[in-house]
């Protein structure tokens, strides 16, 4: 593809109109009110001030829930952890604990240092399980967009992961080269290659879940495809979904709403350990 064919079918508000801002809202709104409804435990997993992840754990009867790691996306270069609480509700209805990571946003990490980051927080969240109040067996790692993209990173360096929930991810990071969104990463080959879970041998992966929305360009989903393909070659169980009247924006908020073809995939997920 052109540079400018590539710029269009990785520009995921392409196939709305352009304006994004109002799902970014929708986003922000939710959290708000999760976090004031109910309110998390944050903690630091690193030495910068933007290694934080807050944690939101639900009453249980007997024994310590399953967590739910979400990882923001807005191409490794917006949003944080505070936008990202909209599925807490869902989830501690159900008896799942939900911790919101955040990460150093480009271009002042390297998307070395970003992958880097989003693993030392799962490195903290399995140590310290005890302290936060989860089960270090069950940790369930999700993200849209680019946040899919370094949940499966994470799943792939760290098998202590029990499954996986990408949504709209980016894969192969190769056609992203030149474009608006390389100007702040800088992607060189090395890095490329090194951060592209499609370009990985796949030896480990955990049970997945690979989903996109039907309203996203034909790259987006062709990315999603491809690596669902790649992980059932290498014998990981594998499903896919394309959701219904969904966009790039709007499909990761049924994460975990079980009323919905996703959420209700993801509660079979952690309550099963398995697709």
């Amino acid at each position: 593809m052109s540079l400018e064919e590539r710029e269009r079918e990785y520009s995921p508000s392409s196939c709305i109109g352009g304006e994004y801002a109002p799902f970014i809202d929708d986003y922000r709104r939710l959290s708000v009110a999760a976090h004031a409804a109910h309110p998390p435990a944050s903690y630091r997993y690193g030495s910068k001030s933007t290694q934080t992840l807050d944690v939101f754990l639900p009453e249980v009867a007997s024994g310590k829930p399953a967590l739910l790691v979400f990882i923001h996306g807005g191409y490794w270069q917006e949003l944080s952890k505070d936008d990202s609480a909209f599925a807490a509700p869902y989830c501690l209805a159900n008896g799942i604990a939900l911790a919101a990571i955040n990460y150093t946003l480009a271009p002042k990490a390297t998307l070395d240092e970003i992958v880097s980051e989003c693993v030392e927080a799962i490195d903290w969240l399995t140590t310290f399980a005890s302290v936060v109040g989860i089960d270090p067996n069950r940790i369930f790692v999700s993200g849209s967009s680019a946040g899919a993209h370094l949940a499966a990173m994470v799943a792939l360096k760290r098998r202590s992961i029990r499954g996986a929930v990408l949504v709209s991810g980016i894969y192969d990071l190769g056609p992203l080269t030149g474009t608006s969104i390389d100007r702040p990463l800088k992607l060189s080959s090395r890095t490329i290659r090194e951060n592209s879970p499609l370009l990985e041998e796949i030896e480990s992966f955990p049970p997945s879940l690979i989903a996109w929305g039907e309203i996203e360009t034909s790259q987006a989903k062709k990315q999603s495809q491809a690596f669902a393909a790649h992980l059932v070659a290498a014998g990981t169980r594998c499903q896919s979904l394309e959701v219904s009247k969904r966009n790039h924006f709007d499909v990761i908020l049924d994460l975990a709403d079980p009323g919905t073809a996703l959420g209700a995939k993801v509660h079979t997920l952690i309550s099963k350990g398995t697709i």
